[in-house]
This record gives structure tokens, C-alpha cells and sequence, in this order.
């Protein structure tokens, strides 16, 4: 049995979107071939279940008195991907299943159905209340295929409104959750149409525009009342042999472990701070909001030798706790991550610009393999700004210098209205 087939196989099963893709390789190892011509009964009505079984070839019909209503003799098609019969070993079938054509079914017994459960889309042994907290954030409920239900945690990160990495690691998790386990995201295009409201869940409906051998392309669309408020254009490609070629070299900064984070800093006396006298007493003042990423700058914004104007941050970045293996579960953090300081880059040359400026579209490019939970070193510039638009461009380097994602932003920017003076009184 080519055990990789049947990965890619089982990653296009609907039944199968609700689990981590390390569940496909286990269900791969314990699956066998079932093989039927053309008449013979799969199952039959009546008979106590064996377990599931799933298409592989050929097509099978069904029929049977499974609706009380119903006349016996209702029929209608399985193919490729359709699944059928019953996880419960007591269950019985409820209608006939005969092979329209040769048939070939992957069988799945009932003492191996337990791989069919799972409490997190990311991980099979871990619950939403044991996972690091961004993969919480980022754990969906599908509701049928090819849509899955996101929700704002109250201790995710928000600013009166969705905060938009969050709508892009949502989209992107839903993506992944329709490609097979062996194809990896390798860009994704994205646009900001409406502000989202965190009291309210997100539907992410994904179309399938595109399933190749080595490539997949998706659309996904976050509604919320009935309106598109954000949409993404992603794709994704299984891995092989190529070149590698690297000319982006990784600045010189120092390493984290010897710098503070934004959470050491917020939690330290005023005095123990190392920014400036007002910087502390803002700090002080301010109820710090735990975030799900660390966040370690590499050089303070207050550092003498750095021009205010320089619109541009280098910072260290990693999810706080441990993440599952699973490669799509990181990829989808750093799209999170990546929206997190992007608008404070551009309002640096524009003291009087509006603060909380949003997003209108974000693209990025995943170059290499990449672990979300250690630490990675962004560096973000603006190079350019015109009429109300900002553009951003950053890079993503590992501890070893490579270069593992590209990133571009633009974001809207919008000058501060001074109020209205008050009428001179007449009295």
C-alpha cells in the first residue's frame, strides 16, 4: 500500500476536515483495500456495521427503506471520496450499498474508528483548554463541508473590532483543513472589506478552485450577517526536489534570549524599565492585555541613534507555549502574527496620522519549513507612502538565517481631525 497515496487520498474526505493531519497517517498505517465487482453487495440493510468504508474506486449505489417515508428502492451515487457505514459497532445498516462498477474502498474497522475522533483540528491529544493560546484562537468548527465557524476568544487580542490576523489565520486554517496533509501553503492574497465584530461567530465558506496533482488554490470568505467582510485567495503545493538559492541576508541584531519582552517590560517597575521617563509612565498607566505571541524588540523606538522618521521595526517574534507538529498549524500562527505590528510601522513617520490604522490587503510567500513556537526574527519597512496608502514589506528570517517568509502589507492612513473650537459666546 502506497502509504502516502492514502494520505492524500484521506485529506480530501469531508468526513475527515475535523482532524489534525498527524490522524491521516495513523488511519493510513491501519486502512486496508477492499475490492468488489460489479453487483456485489458492500453492505446490506439490516446487517450489524463493520466499520467505514471509503471510495476509492468505482461507484456503488444505495438503496434501501432508510427513510420510513421513502418507497425501498430510492437510489443515489457514491464516488470518489464518498464515505459510508457506521463507527458504533452496534449500529445497523440502514440501507443496501452495491457496486455499481469494480469497486475499491478503503476500510477503516471498528477497533480504529477512535481516530475519528478529536477534540482540536490541530492536535489529536491535546484539548482547546491544554493548546497554546494562539491555537485556540485558531481552532474552527466545521459545520459541513467546505465551511467551518471561527469565533474571538475573549482573551484573544482585539481593538474594538476583529483583529484582521486573526481573520487571516482563521481563513488560511480553514484552506488548509480542505487540501490534503501533504500539500503545504505557499502564498496567500488577502483582502480587508469591512471591519468585524468580535461579539459575533465568523463563517469562513471555502471554494475549491483548484486540485492538481502537485498544486491546490482555494478562496476562502469570512461573513459575518450575511456580508463578506474579508476575503482570501490562497495556494498550496506538495513538496519535492528543487533548487535553493538564498541572496536575502539576515541583519545583525541581537539574539532574544538576551532581550526583554514587550510582557517583561509592561509587568517591570517604572524604574526598571529601560525606556524613557515618559515611555515608563505610559507603560505604568496602562492595563497590559496578555498576548498569545512574544514579542522581543530588537532596538528600543526611543534609541538615540535612531531617526523618529525611520519607518521601519526589527523585532523577534514565537507563540507562547508549545504548538502540535503540525507544519499548516504554524504557518497559519505566523499569518496571525504577522498583522500585529505592521500599522504602528507606518504611523512612525506620521505623528499626526490616526492611530488604529486598518489594513486593506496582505500577501505572503512561505519560502521554507518553519517552527512558529521558536523564535523568528521579522524585519518590517515602509518604503514608500502616498496620498491615504502606506505600503509595507517585510521579511522573516529563523535563528539560522533563513529566509522562511515574505510578507507585503498596505495599510490606509487617515489624518487626525483636530475638534471643532467652541463658539466664542455672545453674552
Amino acid at each position: 500500500m502506497n502509504t502516502e497515496a492514502v494520505v492524500e487520498f484521506l485529506g480530501n474526505v469531508s468526513l475527515l476536515q475535523r482532524l489534525p493531519s498527524s490522524s491521516f497517517k495513523r488511519i493510513a498505517e491501519v486502512v486496508n483495500f477492499k475490492h468488489f465487482e460489479k453487483g456485489d453487495y458492500v453492505v446490506r440493510e439490516g446487517e450489524v456495521g463493520d466499520g467505514i468504508y471509503f471510495v476509492w474506486q468505482g461507484e456503488a449505489g444505495v438503496s434501501g427503506s432508510f427513510h420510513a417515508e421513502e418507497e425501498k428502492g430510492l437510489e443515489y451515487q457514491l464516488k470518489r471520496y464518498d464515505y459510508f457505514g457506521h463507527v458504533n459497532p452496534t449500529s445497523v445498516h440502514v440501507a443496501d450499498v452495491i457496486a455499481l462498477t469494480k469497486l475499491t474502498c478503503l476500510f477503516l474497522p471498528h477497533e480504529h474508528c477512535t481516530l475519528l475522533q478529536s477534540k482540536s483540528i490541530w492536535s489529536k491529544d491535546k484539548t482547546l483548554e491544554t493548546c497554546a493560546p494562539v491555537e485556540s484562537i485558531l481552532h474552527l468548527e466545521p459545520i459541513e463541508l467546505n465551511i467551518f465557524q471561527g469565533i474571538t476568544l475573549p482573551d484573544a487580542p482585539k481593538f474594538g473590532k476583529v483583529y484582521g490576523g486573526q481573520l487571516v489565520g482563521q481563513a488560511l486554517a480553514a484552506a488548509s483543513k480542505t487540501v490534503d496533509s501533504l500539500k503545504f501553503v505557499h502564498s496567500l492574497h488577502s483582502h480587508y472589506l469591512k471591519s468585524g465584530s468580535f461579539n459575533i461567530p465568523i463563517i469562513y465558506q471555502v471554494s475549491r478552485l483548484r486540485d492538481g496533482r502537485n498544486f491546490a488554490t482555494r478562496r476562502v470568505d469570512a461573513i459575518q450577517r450575511g456580508n463578506i467582510i474579508f476575503t482570501l485567495l490562497t495556494s498550496f503545493q506538495k513538496e519535492e526536489e528543487g533548487f535553493d538559492h538564498q541572496e536575502a541576508m539576515m541583519p545583525s541584531v541581537p539574539d532574544p534570549d538576551g532581550l526583554l519582552s514587550v510582557d517583561d517590560i509592561g509587568e517591570s517597575r517604572p524604574t526598571d524599565s529601560p525606556l524613557p521617563l515618559s515611555n515608563r509612565k505610559k507603560v505604568g498607566a496602562t492595563k497590559i492585555v496578555p498576548w498569545p505571541i512574544e514579542i522581543k524588540f530588537c532596538v528600543p523606538n526611543t534609541n538615540p541613534n535612531r531617526k523618529k522618521s525611520d519607518p521601519s521595526f526589527r523585532y523577534w517574534f514565537r507563540a507562547k507555549g508549545k504548538l502540535s507538529d503540525d507544519q499548516a498549524l504554524h504557518r497559519c500562527v505566523v499569518a496571525f502574527a504577522s498583522d500585529m505590528i505592521a500599522t504602528g510601522v507606518s504611523l512612525i513617520p506620521f505623528p499626526h496620522a490616526r492611530k488604529g490604522s486598518p489594513s486593506l490587503s496582505h500577501s505572503m510567500w512561505f519560502h521554507r519549513h518553519l517552527r512558529a513556537d521558536d523564535w523568528l526574527l521579522l524585519v518590517i519597512v515602509s518604503p514608500t507612502a502616498c496620498d491615504s496608502r502606506c505600503f509595507l514589506s517585510g521579511q522573516m528570517f529563523n535563528r539560522k538565517g533563513e529566509l522562511v517568509v515574505s510578507v507585503t502589507q498596505e495599510v490606509l492612513l487617515k489624518m487626525v481631525t483636530p475638534p471643532n473650537p467652541s463658539a466664542d459666546s455672545k453674552l
